[in-house]
């Protein structure tokens, strides 16, 4: 535990200075969301448990392209020691880390002649989609060409709380997939922007956000 540790707080430090039938009939081709025929057209289940080491199945096949990618799970305590490490946060930021589970990271970077796979992509938003996970946000940022991209979030609700969130910022040359669970409110989902690698996203759709 204690090497796991060393490991995951200097990607950590990093990912904070920036932001997966048996039979005799044919095979199904392949389903870049992981999905049977049946199951994809089902209507579209209750939204379950937030698994942080669970990632769209065509987020795994984006990381076979990626030139560099990383990726590091941080549970209670790790995120606790890594708030320890943070000089000058505010109050709301660390009420927020006190109530998360964990928090898990997927980075992948595109070489200079390339770029995350468009229909990739879609699949990845897709599978969040038929999970039954609720999207309460698009924005895009085409300030300049390194921050150009979109960033979407999806929620699983608790009453008025989350249970989780996933953040995907895309870029012409990166994907970042961030996943957090806990006991959160959507306020402290902002106050966690600009931090283990969630995008500074703009917030007023979150905020405004009709939550059933």
């Amino acid at each position: 535990m204690k090497r796991i540790f060393l490991v995951a707080i200097p990607v950590l430090c990093a990912a904070l200075g920036a932001g997966y039938s048996l039979g005799q009939a044919p095979a199904d081709p392949p389903d870049p969301l992981g999905l049977s025929p049946s199951a994809a057209s089902a209507s579209i289940p209750e939204p379950g448990p937030v698994v942080l080491d669970w990632v769209p199945p065509a987020l795994a096949q984006l990381s076979t392209q990626a030139a560099v990618k990383s990726s590091f799970t941080l549970d209670r305590a790790m995120l606790a020691a890594a708030a320890g490490l943070m000089q000058g946060s505010d109050a709301d930021f660390n009420h927020a880390i006190n109530k998360l589970d964990g928090v898990s990271v997927h980075l992948l970077r595109f070489g200079a002649e390339g770029m995350a796979d468009p229909a990739m992509v879609a699949a990845v938003r897709e599978a969040y989609h038929l999970r039954g996970w609720k999207h309460v946000v698009t924005t895009t940022n085409s300030g300049t060409p390194l921050h150009n991209g979109v960033t979407d979030v999806w929620l699983v609700m608790d009453g008025a709380n989350l249970r989780g969130a996933v953040v995907l910022a895309e870029t012409p040359k990166s994907l970042t997939l961030v996943t957090v669970a806990g006991n959160l409110s959507p306020a402290d989902l902002l106050h966690l922007r600009g931090h283990f690698g969630i995008p500074r996203f703009e917030g007023d759709n979150l905020k405004g956000a009709q939550i059933q």
